[in-house]
């Protein structure tokens, strides 16, 4: 369509330097003997990376390798709101009769975080021994290089419409979904707005409650007599720690986000630690290079929204600020959403861990994988696992092959 442009990531000169400006003027806090990441980023860490970030990192190389996939802009319009330009990575297979993949990242992720599994789905999925996969990654509204909107009560309901509308603007009236954390929930709002367009979603986050005699007498009873297996009891633990001591960013965001915003917007260093800490805190010990934490942080503060739009999808979730009956909250994605297959990775590190009798009370789970490494951002830590498990969900024999019509991913 005419109205889909390439797209070109290209910071302006200025803006580089004035973010070396603020960087070199960065003013820091003390910190306390013997204080540890309990505490939030250390000190040293972040000075440490704040002058990497002004003197050694590139934001040019990163800005070349960024753009070596193909990269476009289209405007989109939810009802109610302004039209904005949607930025996204759209890669097609060269197979006919590819399986349309939407990739829905979180915060604090991105777009960046779909390029390892990239290449394997639309060139590693031969036709024949593996399914091949046309590739979608958006940047959200309020993310990366889409921009986002000026009026309050975008929530749940118009980024599911949003990304619903991009792909049936590229040509895909049915499709299937991959996320985490945010590309969760956007995924399970899909399903329950658009099901004869989102036919399935894979999902590398856990988002559900437990089963209640009921509306899930049966999965209640296991969930009752069976006891944890060791990974689910792990995951419980995890999810503890995440709701006792690792919440508090969603409090906030949830609640106050402007203040929050004044941080995010002002300062590169209160922008860095805000995110650093997340990376650090929710991956499994994942070798975080300081090229890649400067290139993640930079995708936000360069963003064109800027980085505090990014954290307001938490407060118009959490609020119903337009009065909107049956509004699309945590509650009602959590409700089951019949019709639409559901597949599972389980990674040990990640934020909520559940049993698997809970995310089974969310619609026809056709696919479930437990692994023993891995924490949130499953994408960019264990690439090779989650394109493992997509193909054996959406291939010859899994549990949600040939669910898009005409597009099994195989040439025969």
């Amino acid at each position: 369509m005419a109205d889909i442009k390439p797209y070109t990531i290209a910071v302006d000169d200025q803006h580089l330097k004035d973010l070396k400006t603020r960087l070199s003027l960065a003013k820091f806090p003390d910190e306390l003997d013997a204080a540890g990441w309990d505490m939030g980023a250390p000190l040293a860490d972040v000075k440490r990376l704040t002058k990497y970030w002004r003197e050694s990192y590139d934001w040019r190389k990163a800005e070349k390798e960024l753009n070596k996939v193909p990269h476009f802009v289209t405007d989109i319009q939810c009802e109610g709101f302004e039209p904005l330009a949607i930025h996204f990575i759209h890669v097609r297979s060269k197979i006919q009769g590819a399986i349309p993949l939407l990739f829905i990242h979180g915060w604090p992720g991105h777009f960046e975080e779909v390029l390892k599994i990239l290449r394997p789905l639309t060139e590693g999925g031969d036709g024949i021994q593996y399914p091949a996969f046309d590739v979608i990654a958006p940047s959200l509204p309020n993310f990366g290089f889409s921009e986002g909107p000026k009026k309050r009560g975008f929530a749940l309901e118009q980024y599911a419409e949003a990304m619903n509308k991009l792909m049936l603007k590229l040509g895909y009236n049915e499709y299937v979904t991959q996320g985490g954390d945010w590309g969760t929930h956007i995924s399970r709002a899909l399903a329950h707005l658009y099901p004869k367009h989102c036919k399935a979603t894979h999902l590398n986050y856990d988002s559900a409650n437990p089963p209640e005699y009921l509306k899930n007498p049966l999965l209640a009873l296991q969930h009752a007599v069976k006891p944890y297996n060791p990974r689910e009891q792990h995951g419980i633990d995890r999810t503890k720690w995440f709701e006792k001591d690792g919440k508090g960013y969603n409090a906030e965001q949830s609640t106050k986000p402007q203040t929050l915003g004044y941080g995010l917007a002002d300062s590169p260093v209160a922008c860095l630690a805000w995110i650093f800490e997340k990376l650090h805190d929710w991956t499994d010990a994942y070798p975080w290079t300081d090229d890649e934490i400067c290139t993640w942080v930079s995708i936000y503060w360069f963003s064109t929204a800027g980085p505090a739009a990014s954290v307001r999808i938490y407060y118009e979730i959490a609020h119903n600020v337009d009065g909107r009956k049956d509004k699309m909250d945590h509650q009602r994605i959590r409700a089951w959403s019949p019709g639409v297959k559901l597949g599972f990775s389980h990674f040990p590190m990640d934020l909520q861990v559940l049993p698997s009798t809970w995310v089974r009370t969310l619609g026809e789970v056709v696919y479930e994988k437990e692994h023993d490494s891995g924490g949130h951002f499953a994408a960019w830590e264990r690439p090779d696992d989650l394109v493992t498990d997509v193909r054996e969900m959406f291939g010859k024999g899994g549990g949600a092959f040939g669910i898009v019509k005409g597009a099994t991913g195989y040439t025969s």
